[in-house]
């Protein structure tokens, strides 16, 4: 069955986020230990939030209707916050392969909350493709290594991590949620305010002491991409898909992100994958192929 014109934005909207998402890792691995986590993201959230602000003003408008229970960007702003705050924190210490592999876990925890909060129903067909895009995810995250997947640990950092990707996975179905009619821009620009004021109230000793006029190119850098493309964009992208698409459906395409930054990392001059590594990446396209049919 064809998929409807809504769902299907909302599928090219996901796969718009993997992508940016995936630069935000090539760049962020550059640029970690350079800056406070809470103070890179508080910036990161404030620049999106302008951003944003000015594209709604030139498209929806911001009506006064959208600051109808504040508590609502609130709670969306603080889950997303979590999120970033938990991942670079868990990233000082979490070895990136573990961090990745951790990450895939977000898909079958949004099903779970999607249907907790939304009873939102994963079908036999989404099992399996979630089932499939996992296993894909991780033979190209281990990079067909057999002997790096057995290595595999769960140390304090990945832990830390785990924490941050619950509120991720909890985020995907509060926004069909919370959301009482707002366009998806009006309603990210929200989150990012409140996200932004959450960051900037708990992370004010670190936003204080940072040294911004000293820090090295690369963290204006991964800065400027993280703030633009891998927040204000994607929040917008993740908004919409989420308002059209099942919440299991749209967290699945976090299992392409591992083969987007195999892409980024050649395109910043690194070694193209093995032979093996493409076959996980043809996984993850099956697992798509199967969410991209229509449920009617």
């Amino acid at each position: 069955m064809a998929l409807k014109g809504s769902a299907l934005r909302g599928h090219l909207a996901m796969l718009a986020f993997s992508a940016l998402v995936a630069g935000s890792f090539s760049l962020g691995t550059r640029a970690a230990n350079e800056i406070a986590p809470a103070a890179l993201n508080a910036a990161r959230f404030g620049i999106a939030a302008v951003v944003i602000g000015i594209a709604a003003l030139a498209t929806t408008g911001l009506p006064r209707s959208a600051a109808r229970a504040p508590w609502r960007y609130l709670l969306l702003g603080g889950l997303f916050a979590t999120y970033f705050v938990l991942m670079f924190e868990g990233l000082k210490t979490a070895d990136p392969v573990s961090a990745a592999a951790v990450f895939t876990l977000v898909p079958p925890m949004a099903a779970v909350f999607g249907w907790l909060l939304l009873r939102q129903v994963t079908t036999s067909r989404m099992a399996l493709a979630l089932a499939i895009g996992g296993a894909g995810a991780l033979w190209v995250i281990f990079r067909a290594d057999w002997a790096a997947l057995r290595a595999f640990h769960v140390g304090g950092g990945e832990i830390v991590y785990f924490w941050g990707c619950v509120a991720h996975a909890v985020y995907t179905p509060m926004v069909r949620k919370l959301n009482r009619g707002e366009p998806a821009v009006v309603f990210t620009f929200g989150m990012l305010v409140a996200g932004g004021l959450l960051l900037t109230l708990y992370g004010w000793s670190d936003i204080r002491a940072t040294n911004w006029a000293a820090l090295p190119m690369i963290v204006w850098i991964t800065l400027g991409y993280i703030a633009i493309f891998a927040s204000a964009m994607t929040f917008v992208l993740l908004q919409y898909a989420s308002l059209n698409l099942p919440s299991a459906k749209v967290m699945a395409y976090t299992y392409l992100t591992p083969s987007w930054v195999i892409a980024w990392e050649v395109a910043l001059g690194g070694t193209p994958p093995q032979g093996l590594v493409l076959g996980g990446i043809a996984l993850t396209v099956v697992a798509l192929l199967l969410l991209l049919r229509d449920d009617g």
